[in-house]
């Protein structure tokens, strides 16, 4: 009897741990986090790049994190109404809806998203770009035998899992493409998702800011629920956001349970992002975090007068001095630029957006980025390997020793997004190269971009 008595308490204490632990870490939320990933994915892939929506659910149903719950994943798309509805057995359901021109936003609840009320086709404008052309209109296939088996490796698939799944290289050097290759189904104008390569372009926005007088790095962050007397966020700079050292609670695991996957069951994700509170002091310690970036993506709205001025803002000053003509900026429920996941381009206009930071911040004798910008942005933060919206090789840290060792340069830096989404930017080398895809490695397949950045300089050697 005493023997039963113990094991029925046990039980009763595991039963009221295991709520405890249900209603601090919401399982439920875990998994709407998981179905709304796969139903924005898809609806960007399918309505933006033109995909195939049953190959698009295949991908990213084998992303770690999703990947457990693949066997119980189901999707709808609706051609007519260009929505996606992403669930576990009909449960926890998600859907993310497409409008031309502005991507796809996620819908939580009744309350309908904000529709901005722009004119893409008439905010690209009509003026020739400031950077010169680089490349024609029809695939460039390179002509040295070393650059076509760099770009065969790059494109090899191994027999076994975790696949690569390569969909775009480009190789710029001395401001023209001299190699590009695509994925079955891509062209040279098809727009491919960047993910966190959309935080490289919240820098360059700030820059440009910079360089206009609006906000500088070292201003106090313009954000008005951090300005209460005795508010320690208040310190806070705008610098420190960009190198992710604010101390907010806003760490980032992709676990589903993390602040940062929490953000985008959101309809305002800056608001939820600023209404946190500190957990390390300032400029101490860094935690990579999507909600820092977000914030730096609502004083970018707030510098220019509000969402539809965000996106004229950054068609202007940005994209059509770069020539950059394949963009699609998403926006988040309120309003806000997905600053830090969800821009999509080509790979040579992410290729000509690396050029930027290559022309050290000037186009066509113009300069768009605040003078030095570029050094200070892949200038490595603390003692790790990232910088401020970019990862750099110019830092002690053994990652970036190693990428030195796998035989990326030194000086180098890059744009890195989910998957495999990188542009490096190697000024002693005059060269940008991009390459795209959907690699489920853990390191977004680093070895195989390093041994692409390897073999292609080693292609140029005289």
């Amino acid at each position: 009897m005493k023997l039963r008595k113990w094991i029925a308490i046990a039980l009763a204490i595991l039963i009221a741990a295991l709520a405890g632990a249900g209603v601090h870490f919401r399982p439920d939320r875990s998994i709407r986090v998981a179905t709304g990933y796969v139903a924005h994915n898809i609806c960007s892939k399918t309505f933006v790049s033109g995909f195939d929506p049953q190959t698009v659910f295949a991908e990213v149903s084998d992303r770690a994190g999703i990947r457990r719950l693949r066997h119980v994943l189901r999707f709808t798309l609706d051609q007519s109404a260009h929505t996606v509805d992403a669930s576990t057995l009909g449960l926890f359901r998600s859907r993310a809806a497409f409008h031309d021109g502005f991507g796809c936003v996620d819908q939580h609840g009744a309350q309908q998203p904000y529709l901005l009320k722009s004119d893409v086709e008439a905010l690209k404008g009509k003026t020739l770009p400031a950077l010169p052309e680089i490349a024609g209109p029809a695939v460039v296939e390179p002509s040295d035998p070393s650059l076509k088996a760099a770009l065969d490796h790059a494109f090899e698939e191994p027999t076994v899992p975790p696949f690569r799944r390569t969909k775009a290289v480009v190789v710029v050097h001395d401001g023209k493409v001299i190699a590009e290759r695509y994925a079955s189904g891509i062209g040279v104008d098809t727009p491919l998702l960047g993910f966190s390569m959309t935080k490289s372009v919240v820098n360059a926005l700030i820059g440009i800011l910079t360089q206009q007088g609006l906000v500088t790095p070292s201003m106090p962050a313009p954000i008005p629920e951090w300005r209460g007397a005795g508010d320690p966020r208040r310190e806070i700079e705008v610098e420190h956001l960009m190198r992710m050292t604010s101390g907010l609670d806003l760490d980032e695991t992709n676990s589903g349970f993390d602040p940062s996957s929490r953000m985008f069951l959101q309809d305002d994700t800056a608001a939820y992002a600023v209404n946190t509170k500190m957990i390390a002091p300032i400029g101490t310690r860094w935690a990579y975090s999507s909600p820092t970036t977000q914030i730096l993506a609502r004083i970018i709205r707030d510098a220019v007068g509000g969402p539809e001025q965000t996106l004229a803002f950054a068609w202007r000053e940005l994209f059509n001095p770069l020539g950059m003509r394949s963009v699609t900026l998403e926006f988040d429920g309120s309003g806000t630029l997905q600053g830090s996941t969800y821009m999509l381009a080509s790979a040579r206009d992410w290729a000509k957006f690396g050029l930027l930071y290559l022309n050290d911040g000037v186009v066509g004798g113009k300069r768009i980025l605040h003078p030095d910008w570029v050094d200070f942005c892949a200038a490595a933060t603390l003692h790790t390997d990232y910088a401020a919206g970019f990862w750099t090789n110019r830092s002690e840290h053994p990652n970036a020793k190693g990428r030195v060792r796998l035989g990326i340069p030194r000086d180098a830096f890059f744009a890195s997004g989910d998957l495999g989404q990188r542009i490096f930017i190697i000024p002693s080398q005059r060269l940008v190269v991009v390459r795209l895809g959907d690699s489920v490695d853990p390191t977004g397949d680093i070895r195989g971009a390093a041994r692409l950045v390897k073999e292609v300089i080693a292609a140029m050697q005289p």
